[in-house]
Order: C-alpha cells, then structure tokens, then sequence
C-alpha cells in the first residue's frame, strides 16, 4: 500500500553557501549554460510557514538546472534567517538537502506522510504563487528530507 500518491521524481535539492560559484560548475559539468539566479520570492506571495509559525524573513537564492528527462537539480542558498534550509547548512553542511516529488493534493499527502512518521517542516507557495511546497523530515526512516510539489 502507497503512502503517498506520486506523480514523478522531479528534482534534488542541494544547500550551498555561494550558488554563484556552484551554479558555474554544475554548468561546467553539464556543458551548458549557466542558469540566471531568482529570489525565492516575497513573504506576502510565498507565506512561507516554518516548525508551525509564519517565517516572513525566510528566504534564499536559487538556480535550477533543467535536465532533458524532466528531472530537475536545485541550488538552493539560504539567507541568515530561520527556515529549513539554514538549519540544513548549520547542521550538515553544504549538500543534497531533498529528494522532490510532483504529486496532486497536498493536504492529503502531507497528513499521509505525517502518518507514516514524518514531520511537516517547512511550507510556502512558490515565489511566483504557480503552485505549494511542503519539506517533510523523513531523515530517522528514508535518511533525507522529502518535498511534495503541487502545481495550480
């Protein structure tokens, strides 16, 4: 039996100190171009939400790398402010932060998860308001982070 319903793998997550430098070596790796950096936009779209209160002062710098299946490679650098991506960097260090999955309602997933033992972390709408995340901790059971995408 399923816990949750998946659409598809769509991305891992690393947390960086400097996205600029690490952008331009993945792009080096990849022999491609180096992706633009984007804002993770403002608290009054994103209402990010972090260990249960509002986080408006939680934010990061971003760069994503599009591959040809679909699958997606996220930098992600915090700003100083609380959130899930600067306890990551505290804690551990640079490196892969979660494993992400596109999936379709998800309120009913994340209490499908929370059943299975994880603990919703950190939510917000997207930067541009196109669609919700959601950073459950399933490090004690699965050893990572897991991210449900929900797209309007």
């Amino acid at each position: 039996m399923k816990t949750i319903e998946l659409n598809a793998i769509a991305q891992v997550g690393f947390i960086v100190k400097d996205v600029e430098a690490t952008k331009a070596k993945f792009a080096e790796l990849f022999g491609v171009e180096v992706p633009p950096t984007i804002d993770g936009g403002e608290y009054e779209i994103t209402q990010t939400v972090y260990k249960g209160e509002a986080a408006p002062e939680a934010n990061c710098l971003m760069a994503f790398f599009n591959l040809d299946n679909g699958f997606q490679i996220e930098l992600i650098e915090p700003n100083e402010a609380p959130s899930t991506w600067r306890e990551f960097l505290e804690q551990h260090g640079e490196g892969i932060h979660h494993i992400a999955f596109r999936m379709k309602g998800m309120q009913e997933n994340i209490a499908a998860c929370e059943k299975f033992g994880m603990t919703l972390v950190q939510k917000g709408e997207y930067g541009n308001g196109a669609g919700r995340y959601a950073y459950l901790d399933a490090n004690a059971d699965l050893k990572c982070m897991i991210e449900l995408l929900e797209d309007d």
